[in-house]
Protein backbone atom coordinates (compact mmCIF):
# COMPACT_ATOMS: atom_id res chain seq x y z
CA UNK A 1 0.00 0.00 0.00
CA UNK A 2 1.33 3.42 -0.96
CA UNK A 3 1.03 6.35 1.43
CA UNK A 4 -2.63 7.32 1.64
CA UNK A 5 -3.83 4.57 -0.69
CA UNK A 6 -4.59 0.87 -0.58
CA UNK A 7 -5.21 -1.99 -2.96
CA UNK A 8 -8.75 -2.53 -4.22
CA UNK A 9 -10.49 -4.43 -7.01
CA UNK A 10 -12.87 -2.32 -9.05
CA UNK A 11 -14.72 -1.90 -12.33
CA UNK A 12 -14.48 1.10 -14.65
CA UNK A 13 -17.81 0.98 -16.52
CA UNK A 14 -16.97 3.64 -19.10
CA UNK A 15 -13.79 1.83 -20.09
CA UNK A 16 -15.31 -1.61 -19.50
CA UNK A 17 -12.32 -2.63 -17.41
CA UNK A 18 -11.89 -4.74 -14.29
CA UNK A 19 -8.67 -3.93 -12.50
CA UNK A 20 -6.59 -3.87 -9.34
CA UNK A 21 -6.27 -0.21 -8.44
CA UNK A 22 -5.00 2.16 -5.78
CA UNK A 23 -7.93 3.43 -3.74
CA UNK A 24 -7.78 6.19 -1.10
CA UNK A 25 -7.35 4.81 2.40
CA UNK A 26 -10.40 5.70 4.52
CA UNK A 27 -10.51 7.53 7.84
CA UNK A 28 -13.21 7.99 10.44
CA UNK A 29 -15.32 11.05 9.67
CA UNK A 30 -18.16 10.86 12.21
CA UNK A 31 -18.42 9.88 15.91
CA UNK A 32 -20.38 6.69 15.22
CA UNK A 33 -18.05 5.40 12.49
CA UNK A 34 -15.47 2.62 12.77
CA UNK A 35 -12.40 1.76 10.73
CA UNK A 36 -12.27 -1.90 9.81
CA UNK A 37 -9.57 -4.14 8.38
CA UNK A 38 -11.07 -6.34 5.68
CA UNK A 39 -10.34 -9.99 6.36
CA UNK A 40 -12.34 -11.85 3.71
CA UNK A 41 -14.68 -11.06 0.83
CA UNK A 42 -16.90 -13.62 -0.88
CA UNK A 43 -17.24 -13.75 -4.67
CA UNK A 44 -20.78 -14.19 -5.98
CA UNK A 45 -22.75 -14.09 -9.19
CA UNK A 46 -23.61 -10.43 -8.66
CA UNK A 47 -19.90 -9.54 -8.68
CA UNK A 48 -19.37 -11.48 -11.89
CA UNK A 49 -22.36 -9.84 -13.56
CA UNK A 50 -21.10 -6.38 -12.60
CA UNK A 51 -17.86 -7.35 -14.32
CA UNK A 52 -19.84 -7.90 -17.53
CA UNK A 53 -21.11 -4.31 -17.09
CA UNK A 54 -24.75 -5.46 -17.07
CA UNK A 55 -25.20 -3.21 -14.04
CA UNK A 56 -23.19 -1.67 -11.21
CA UNK A 57 -22.84 2.08 -10.67
CA UNK A 58 -19.83 3.98 -9.27
CA UNK A 59 -20.28 6.83 -6.79
CA UNK A 60 -21.21 10.11 -8.47
CA UNK A 61 -17.74 11.61 -7.95
CA UNK A 62 -15.77 8.57 -9.14
CA UNK A 63 -15.21 6.75 -12.44
CA UNK A 64 -14.82 3.34 -10.79
CA UNK A 65 -16.71 1.13 -8.33
CA UNK A 66 -14.87 -0.97 -5.74
CA UNK A 67 -16.46 -4.42 -5.77
CA UNK A 68 -17.41 -6.76 -2.94
CA UNK A 69 -20.47 -6.90 -0.71
CA UNK A 70 -19.98 -10.17 1.21
CA UNK A 71 -17.39 -9.20 3.81
CA UNK A 72 -15.88 -10.08 7.16
CA UNK A 73 -13.72 -7.51 8.93
CA UNK A 74 -11.93 -6.71 12.17
CA UNK A 75 -12.47 -3.41 13.97
CA UNK A 76 -9.19 -1.49 14.35
CA UNK A 77 -10.42 1.98 15.34
CA UNK A 78 -13.67 3.41 16.71
CA UNK A 79 -15.17 6.89 16.73
CA UNK A 80 -15.93 8.71 19.96
CA UNK A 81 -19.64 7.91 19.73
CA UNK A 82 -19.35 4.18 19.06
CA UNK A 83 -21.02 2.17 21.81
CA UNK A 84 -21.51 -1.31 20.37
CA UNK A 85 -18.01 -2.28 19.22
CA UNK A 86 -14.36 -2.16 20.27
CA UNK A 87 -11.05 -2.80 18.48
CA UNK A 88 -10.53 -6.48 17.81
CA UNK A 89 -14.21 -7.26 17.29
CA UNK A 90 -15.22 -9.23 14.21
CA UNK A 91 -17.99 -7.68 12.15
CA UNK A 92 -20.05 -8.34 9.04
CA UNK A 93 -21.45 -5.24 7.29
CA UNK A 94 -24.83 -4.98 5.62
CA UNK A 95 -25.12 -4.03 1.95
CA UNK A 96 -28.03 -1.67 1.28
CA UNK A 97 -28.25 1.91 2.57
CA UNK A 98 -31.56 3.80 2.89
CA UNK A 99 -32.82 6.29 0.32
CA UNK A 100 -32.98 9.98 1.35
CA UNK A 101 -36.72 10.49 0.91
CA UNK A 102 -38.85 11.27 3.94
CA UNK A 103 -41.92 9.66 2.35
CA UNK A 104 -40.25 6.23 2.08
CA UNK A 105 -41.64 4.62 5.21
CA UNK A 106 -39.51 1.49 4.74
CA UNK A 107 -36.19 3.32 4.71
CA UNK A 108 -37.22 5.58 7.60
CA UNK A 109 -38.03 2.37 9.53
CA UNK A 110 -34.56 0.87 8.76
CA UNK A 111 -36.17 -1.55 6.31
CA UNK A 112 -34.34 -0.34 3.23
CA UNK A 113 -34.62 -3.88 1.86
CA UNK A 114 -38.23 -2.84 1.12
CA UNK A 115 -37.37 0.64 -0.22
CA UNK A 116 -40.32 2.19 -2.07
CA UNK A 117 -38.39 4.71 -4.18
CA UNK A 118 -35.53 2.68 -5.64
CA UNK A 119 -33.09 5.42 -4.65
CA UNK A 120 -31.25 3.26 -2.14
CA UNK A 121 -27.52 2.66 -2.52
CA UNK A 122 -25.64 -0.61 -2.11
CA UNK A 123 -22.02 -1.10 -1.17
CA UNK A 124 -20.09 -2.71 -3.96
CA UNK A 125 -23.12 -2.62 -6.28
CA UNK A 126 -24.83 0.75 -6.55
CA UNK A 127 -23.16 4.12 -6.04
CA UNK A 128 -21.13 3.22 -2.93
CA UNK A 129 -17.75 1.48 -2.92
CA UNK A 130 -17.62 -2.09 -1.69
CA UNK A 131 -15.35 -4.09 0.56
CA UNK A 132 -12.84 -5.72 -1.81
CA UNK A 133 -10.07 -3.56 -0.44
CA UNK A 134 -7.78 -3.48 2.58
CA UNK A 135 -9.80 -1.22 4.89
CA UNK A 136 -13.21 0.39 5.02
CA UNK A 137 -15.10 2.79 7.26
CA UNK A 138 -18.69 2.17 8.28
CA UNK A 139 -21.28 3.51 10.71
CA UNK A 140 -22.00 1.19 13.62
CA UNK A 141 -25.67 0.95 12.63
CA UNK A 142 -24.66 -1.03 9.52
CA UNK A 143 -22.44 -3.55 11.31
CA UNK A 144 -23.18 -6.90 12.91
CA UNK A 145 -21.01 -8.50 15.60
CA UNK A 146 -19.68 -11.99 14.90
CA UNK A 147 -18.54 -14.43 17.64
CA UNK A 148 -14.83 -15.33 17.36
CA UNK A 149 -15.77 -18.99 16.99
CA UNK A 150 -17.30 -18.27 13.59
CA UNK A 151 -14.18 -16.59 12.19
CA UNK A 152 -13.57 -19.32 9.59
CA UNK A 153 -17.13 -19.26 8.15
CA UNK A 154 -18.47 -15.76 8.89
CA UNK A 155 -17.94 -14.59 5.31
CA UNK A 156 -21.01 -16.75 4.57
CA UNK A 157 -23.29 -14.54 6.67
CA UNK A 158 -24.41 -12.25 3.84
CA UNK A 159 -25.37 -15.02 1.36
CA UNK A 160 -27.20 -16.80 4.19
CA UNK A 161 -29.31 -13.68 4.81
CA UNK A 162 -31.06 -14.44 1.52
CA UNK A 163 -32.58 -17.54 3.09
CA UNK A 164 -33.18 -15.83 6.43
CA UNK A 165 -35.28 -13.07 4.88
CA UNK A 166 -37.06 -15.61 2.69
CA UNK A 167 -37.99 -17.68 5.73
CA UNK A 168 -39.19 -14.61 7.62
CA UNK A 169 -41.54 -13.86 4.73
CA UNK A 170 -42.60 -17.50 4.57
CA UNK A 171 -43.78 -17.40 8.19
CA UNK A 172 -45.62 -14.14 7.56
CA UNK A 173 -47.40 -15.48 4.48
CA UNK A 174 -48.34 -18.76 6.13
CA UNK A 175 -49.81 -17.02 9.14
CA UNK A 176 -52.86 -16.95 6.84
CA UNK A 177 -53.58 -20.51 8.01
CA UNK A 178 -52.87 -22.90 10.87
CA UNK A 179 -49.57 -24.02 9.41
CA UNK A 180 -47.20 -24.48 12.35
CA UNK A 181 -46.31 -27.91 13.71
CA UNK A 182 -47.14 -26.88 17.30
CA UNK A 183 -46.48 -28.87 20.46
CA UNK A 184 -42.96 -27.50 20.70
CA UNK A 185 -41.88 -29.07 17.41
CA UNK A 186 -39.63 -27.30 14.91
CA UNK A 187 -41.71 -24.90 12.77
CA UNK A 188 -41.10 -26.89 9.58
CA UNK A 189 -41.67 -30.34 11.09
CA UNK A 190 -43.87 -32.46 8.87
CA UNK A 191 -43.41 -30.11 5.91
CA UNK A 192 -41.51 -30.65 2.66
CA UNK A 193 -39.22 -28.07 1.08
CA UNK A 194 -37.49 -28.12 -2.29
CA UNK A 195 -34.43 -25.99 -3.02
CA UNK A 196 -33.66 -25.23 -6.66
CA UNK A 197 -29.91 -24.98 -7.22
CA UNK A 198 -26.87 -26.18 -5.30
CA UNK A 199 -24.79 -23.02 -5.25
CA UNK A 200 -23.95 -21.29 -1.95
CA UNK A 201 -27.37 -19.60 -1.62
CA UNK A 202 -29.08 -22.93 -2.30
CA UNK A 203 -26.92 -25.01 0.04
CA UNK A 204 -27.11 -22.47 2.86
CA UNK A 205 -30.85 -22.26 2.29
CA UNK A 206 -31.11 -26.04 2.56
CA UNK A 207 -29.25 -25.90 5.88
CA UNK A 208 -31.62 -23.19 7.16
CA UNK A 209 -34.65 -25.27 6.17
CA UNK A 210 -33.23 -28.41 7.78
CA UNK A 211 -32.60 -26.78 11.16
CA UNK A 212 -36.23 -25.66 11.12
CA UNK A 213 -37.39 -29.24 10.64
CA UNK A 214 -38.28 -29.34 6.95
CA UNK A 215 -37.75 -32.52 4.97
CA UNK A 216 -35.50 -30.95 2.36
CA UNK A 217 -34.70 -31.84 -1.24
CA UNK A 218 -32.24 -30.06 -3.52
CA UNK A 219 -33.07 -30.24 -7.24
CA UNK A 220 -30.09 -29.17 -9.33
CA UNK A 221 -28.53 -29.78 -12.69
CA UNK A 222 -25.27 -31.72 -12.36
CA UNK A 223 -25.59 -35.51 -12.22
CA UNK A 224 -24.12 -37.37 -9.28
CA UNK A 225 -21.46 -37.95 -8.20
CA UNK A 226 -20.25 -34.39 -7.69
CA UNK A 227 -18.98 -32.38 -4.69
CA UNK A 228 -22.16 -30.31 -4.31
CA UNK A 229 -24.31 -33.44 -4.21
CA UNK A 230 -21.98 -35.00 -1.65
CA UNK A 231 -22.23 -31.91 0.54
CA UNK A 232 -26.04 -31.73 0.25
CA UNK A 233 -26.44 -35.41 1.13
CA UNK A 234 -24.00 -35.10 4.05
CA UNK A 235 -26.28 -32.64 5.87
CA UNK A 236 -29.38 -34.82 5.60
CA UNK A 237 -31.02 -33.24 2.57
CA UNK A 238 -31.49 -35.26 -0.60
CA UNK A 239 -29.78 -34.18 -3.82
CA UNK A 240 -31.55 -35.00 -7.11
CA UNK A 241 -30.29 -34.08 -10.57
CA UNK A 242 -32.82 -32.72 -13.05
CA UNK A 243 -30.67 -34.21 -15.83
CA UNK A 244 -31.26 -37.76 -14.59
CA UNK A 245 -34.62 -37.51 -12.82
CA UNK A 246 -37.42 -35.82 -14.80
CA UNK A 247 -39.80 -33.46 -13.03
CA UNK A 248 -42.77 -35.86 -12.90
CA UNK A 249 -40.64 -38.55 -11.28
CA UNK A 250 -39.17 -36.02 -8.86
CA UNK A 251 -42.68 -34.97 -7.80
CA UNK A 252 -43.51 -38.62 -7.06
CA UNK A 253 -40.39 -38.86 -4.88
CA UNK A 254 -41.07 -35.76 -2.82
CA UNK A 255 -44.81 -36.05 -2.31
CA UNK A 256 -46.75 -32.81 -1.64
CA UNK A 257 -44.40 -29.82 -1.59
CA UNK A 258 -45.05 -27.02 0.92
CA UNK A 259 -42.20 -24.66 -0.01
CA UNK A 260 -40.02 -24.19 -3.07
CA UNK A 261 -36.98 -21.99 -2.49
CA UNK A 262 -35.53 -20.90 -5.83
CA UNK A 263 -31.78 -20.26 -5.79
CA UNK A 264 -30.78 -20.93 -9.38
CA UNK A 265 -31.67 -17.76 -11.33
CA UNK A 266 -32.77 -19.69 -14.42
CA UNK A 267 -36.33 -19.00 -15.55
CA UNK A 268 -36.90 -22.14 -17.64
CA UNK A 269 -36.37 -24.70 -14.88
CA UNK A 270 -37.96 -22.40 -12.29
CA UNK A 271 -41.33 -22.11 -14.02
CA UNK A 272 -41.33 -25.82 -14.78
CA UNK A 273 -40.84 -26.70 -11.13
CA UNK A 274 -43.54 -24.21 -10.09
CA UNK A 275 -46.03 -26.70 -11.58
CA UNK A 276 -45.40 -29.21 -8.76
CA UNK A 277 -45.89 -26.83 -5.81
CA UNK A 278 -48.53 -28.27 -3.47
CA UNK A 279 -51.77 -27.03 -1.91
CA UNK A 280 -51.39 -23.82 0.11
CA UNK A 281 -47.71 -23.82 -0.89
CA UNK A 282 -45.29 -20.92 -1.16
CA UNK A 283 -42.82 -20.38 -4.00
CA UNK A 284 -39.95 -18.03 -3.13
CA UNK A 285 -37.87 -16.39 -5.87
CA UNK A 286 -34.34 -15.25 -4.95
CA UNK A 287 -32.45 -15.48 -8.26
CA UNK A 288 -32.07 -12.65 -10.77
CA UNK A 289 -31.62 -14.07 -14.27
CA UNK A 290 -29.81 -12.01 -16.89
CA UNK A 291 -31.79 -10.52 -19.76
CA UNK A 292 -32.47 -13.26 -22.31
CA UNK A 293 -34.93 -13.90 -25.15
CA UNK A 294 -38.46 -14.79 -24.05
CA UNK A 295 -39.24 -18.42 -23.24
CA UNK A 296 -42.55 -20.31 -23.51
CA UNK A 297 -44.38 -20.65 -20.19
CA UNK A 298 -47.53 -22.66 -19.46
CA UNK A 299 -49.17 -19.53 -18.07
CA UNK A 300 -52.75 -20.81 -18.04
CA UNK A 301 -51.78 -23.96 -16.17
CA UNK A 302 -49.75 -22.01 -13.63
CA UNK A 303 -52.48 -19.43 -13.12
CA UNK A 304 -55.12 -22.11 -12.53
CA UNK A 305 -52.91 -23.87 -9.99
CA UNK A 306 -51.99 -20.67 -8.14
CA UNK A 307 -55.65 -19.71 -7.76
CA UNK A 308 -57.26 -23.10 -7.14
CA UNK A 309 -54.49 -24.28 -4.78
CA UNK A 310 -54.19 -21.10 -2.66
CA UNK A 311 -50.53 -20.72 -3.59
CA UNK A 312 -48.38 -17.68 -2.85
CA UNK A 313 -45.54 -16.55 -5.13
CA UNK A 314 -43.12 -14.06 -3.57
CA UNK A 315 -39.79 -12.49 -4.41
CA UNK A 316 -37.15 -11.42 -1.94
CA UNK A 317 -34.09 -9.22 -2.26
CA UNK A 318 -31.54 -7.86 0.20
CA UNK A 319 -31.96 -8.22 3.98
CA UNK A 320 -32.58 -6.29 7.18
CA UNK A 321 -30.68 -6.36 10.46
CA UNK A 322 -32.81 -9.20 11.83
CA UNK A 323 -31.88 -11.38 8.85
CA UNK A 324 -28.17 -10.76 9.56
CA UNK A 325 -28.63 -11.58 13.23
CA UNK A 326 -30.52 -14.75 12.32
CA UNK A 327 -27.79 -15.72 9.83
CA UNK A 328 -25.07 -15.34 12.46
CA UNK A 329 -27.11 -17.42 14.91
CA UNK A 330 -27.82 -20.09 12.30
CA UNK A 331 -24.19 -20.31 11.22
CA UNK A 332 -23.43 -21.22 14.84
CA UNK A 333 -26.06 -23.97 14.67
CA UNK A 334 -24.74 -25.18 11.32
CA UNK A 335 -21.20 -25.34 12.67
CA UNK A 336 -22.31 -27.41 15.64
CA UNK A 337 -24.39 -29.77 13.50
CA UNK A 338 -22.31 -30.05 10.31
CA UNK A 339 -18.83 -28.57 11.00
CA UNK A 340 -17.06 -30.27 8.11
CA UNK A 341 -19.87 -29.75 5.61
CA UNK A 342 -20.19 -26.06 6.46
CA UNK A 343 -16.48 -25.47 5.91
CA UNK A 344 -16.74 -27.19 2.52
CA UNK A 345 -19.16 -24.50 1.31
CA UNK A 346 -16.00 -22.38 0.99
CA UNK A 347 -14.18 -24.05 -1.88
CA UNK A 348 -11.06 -21.90 -1.86
CA UNK A 349 -9.35 -18.84 -0.43
CA UNK A 350 -7.32 -16.61 -2.75
CA UNK A 351 -5.14 -13.51 -2.81
CA UNK A 352 -6.62 -10.25 -3.99
CA UNK A 353 -4.18 -10.40 -6.92
CA UNK A 354 -6.09 -13.44 -8.22
CA UNK A 355 -9.15 -11.31 -8.94
CA UNK A 356 -9.21 -11.78 -12.71
CA UNK A 357 -9.58 -15.55 -12.61
CA UNK A 358 -12.18 -15.33 -9.84
CA UNK A 359 -14.31 -12.63 -11.47
CA UNK A 360 -13.78 -13.22 -15.18
CA UNK A 361 -12.94 -16.92 -15.37
CA UNK A 362 -15.35 -19.85 -15.34
CA UNK A 363 -16.93 -20.26 -11.88
CA UNK A 364 -15.63 -23.28 -9.99
CA UNK A 365 -16.48 -24.91 -6.70
CA UNK A 366 -19.19 -23.52 -4.44
CA UNK A 367 -18.02 -20.30 -2.75
CA UNK A 368 -14.68 -18.67 -3.59
CA UNK A 369 -13.28 -16.17 -1.09
CA UNK A 370 -10.65 -13.44 -1.32
CA UNK A 371 -8.48 -13.26 1.79
CA UNK A 372 -7.11 -9.77 2.33
CA UNK A 373 -6.00 -9.20 5.91
CA UNK A 374 -5.50 -11.05 9.17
Amino acid sequence: MNSGTMKAVGVLPRKKEVTLLQHPAPSIGAPTELKIRTLEVGICGTDREICTFAYGSPPEDCDYLVLGHEALGEVIEVGSGVTAFKPGDLVVPTVRRPCPHSHCVSCRDARQDFCFTGDFTERGIKMVHGYMTEFFVEDQVHLNAVPPGLRDVAVLVEPLTVAEKALAQLWQVQSRLNWGAGNGAAPGAGKTAVVLGAGPVGILGAMALLVRGFRTWVYSRSPEPNPKADLVNSIGAKYISCETVPLAKFAEMTGPIDVIYEAVGVAKITFEVMKILGLNGVFIFTGIPPEKPAIPVEADTLMRRIVLMNQAIIGTVNADRTAFEDAIRDLGLFKQRWPDSLRKVISGRHRIEDYRELLLGKPTGIKQVVTIGG
